[in-house]
């Protein structure tokens, strides 16, 4: 059976000594079924063993088919949002703790992948936020996000104020350390820690969940995943605040500034083995109970 997918990048975790193992052994394993194989430039830096075809992640977005993301949760984030700009394909090896986007068991990958590069697997769409902060009516940053926009302070318990407006009508103005704003791939992560509730991964919703709020009636909020989010920074503020998109990239916000919020154009085109089961995952790393029967 020809295989559907040819052209293999591997991104993982630089100087990790797990990930090296994993990617040394993903680069034989793929060359004997006769993939082309490339390696993202970081991690072929720490295998300086063997000859592998180097190439950056922008480059493998645009020459791959298939990404294999050799880490954890984050390793997986980082590359999602460059890789989701060319609708590459994602599937992660868990070299990292709990491991919600990655899939397959490190000393499984050989039967998975097989059956993946013939055809047998499932594909999900993931959507992203695109983050944008408005000053005097210019967009000054922006950036993108698979789990979750973070407003906060850069103080740790230093409570700001802000309006949030959904779809140019006012919601309601808030005093708390900040706002978490996830999608549903982020609902099991920085989210569920504040108290989130958990979205499945096919809902088209995001989550408004302030933090730590000065108020004795506040609940989080879902609303539809197509609405246009504004957050409106008061002019009179003192504190330091930025926008922080999967914990990675921080996007300063001054006094005055607008942040606005709305799904991003491209998806993270999420690859998964048959016998993918959302509801195992969720079990298996929240250690919920299993059937009584």
């Amino acid at each position: 059976m020809p295989l559907v997918f040819k052209k293999i990048g591997l991104v993982g975790k630089p100087n990790h000594p797990d990930t090296q193992t994993t990617v040394k052994g993903l680069i034989a394993f793929l060359s004997k079924l006769g993939c082309e194989v490339f390696v993202e430039q970081k991690v072929a830096c720490s295998l300086a063993d063997i000859q592998v075809k180097e190439i950056s992640l922008v480059e493998l977005g645009q020459t791959c088919d298939l990404a294999i993301v050799v880490g954890g949760d984050g390793n997986m984030l980082g590359a999602a949002r460059v890789l989701s700009k060319y609708g590459t394909a994602v599937i992660g090896i868990n070299r990292g703790n709990l491991g919600f986007l990655t899939d397959i068991h490190p000393e499984a990958y050989e039967n998975v992948l097989t059956q993946v590069l013939k055809g047998d697997f499932s594909t999900e769409e993931r959507f992203l936020l695109q983050v944008e902060v408005h000053r005097h009516n210019e967009v000054k940053s922006t950036n993108s996000a698979v789990n979750e926009a973070v407003l906060h302070s850069d103080k740790v318990a230093h409570m700001i104020e802000f309006e949030v407006y959904i779809n140019d009508k006012f919601v309601f103005s808030q005093r708390a350390d900040g706002l978490i704003m996830s999608t549903p791939t982020g609902s099991t992560a920085y989210s569920l820690s504040g108290g989130g509730p958990i979205l499945t991964s096919n809902l088209n919703a995001i989550c408004l969940l302030p933090m730590f709020p000065h108020s004795l009636a506040n609940r989080p909020i879902v609303v539809d995943a197509d609405s246009q989010l504004r957050l409106v920074m008061p002019i009179k503020s003192q504190a330091q605040l930025g926008v922080t998109c999967d914990g990675h990239v921080t996007l300063q916000v001054l006094p005055g500034d607008e942040i606005h919020i709305h799904k991003h154009p491209n998806t993270l085109k999420l690859i998964h083995p048959k016998d993918y089961n959302y509801f195992n995952v969720l079990r298996r790393k929240l250690n919920w109970g299993s059937k009584l029967y």
